[in-house]
């Protein structure tokens, strides 16, 4: 008989956030959230977070935007998804995480949010040199095409 191997457990974890534009200012600029990481780097990203029970993701991008950047927003239009597994705690995790094209509408950018350090809008030409995770700038080779839309509204 093999001895019996503990399975490790699996957990889903689903986030959103995203990209969250200025259009008020020539370029447009994006509000991005920098929080440190285990050796004290800062490390900058798309503000994003849990979504909770009984919110749709569209809700939660908002939200999370919301609590960690200080800005009120709406979401334009979906950006992309990202997923990926990592191990927390001797648990496996999937984590899913949506990101969307949300237009600045009010507030005041703010790092009061406990897991972010520091806060800042960043014109939209420099956000993917910017960021700190390569799947979150591959989501931003996206953004030129999507936006051409936008540029006269």
């Amino acid at each position: 008989m093999s001895p019996r191997v503990a399975k490790t457990p699996r957990i889903e974890e689903v986030s959103a956030g995203g990209l969250v534009l200025d259009r008020s200012s020539r370029p447009w600029k994006a509000a991005l959230i920098a929080r440190r990481d285990r050796r004290g780097r800062l490390i900058w990203s798309l503000p994003k977070g849990h979504v909770e029970v009984g919110e749709t993701n569209e809700q939660a991008a908002i939200r999370e935007v919301h609590e960690e950047t200080g800005i009120e927003s709406s979401v334009l239009m979906t950006l992309g998804t990202i997923d990926f597994w990592f191990m927390a705690e001797d648990k496996r995790i999937h984590k899913t995480v949506h990101h969307y094209i949300l237009n600045a509408d009010g507030g005041e950018l703010s790092d009061e949010d406990r897991e972010v350090v520091e806060v800042a809008w960043i014109p939209i030409d420099d956000v993917a040199g910017k960021l700190a995770h390569s799947d979150e700038r591959k989501l931003m080779a996206r953004v030129p095409e999507l936006l051409a839309g936008l540029a006269d509204a």
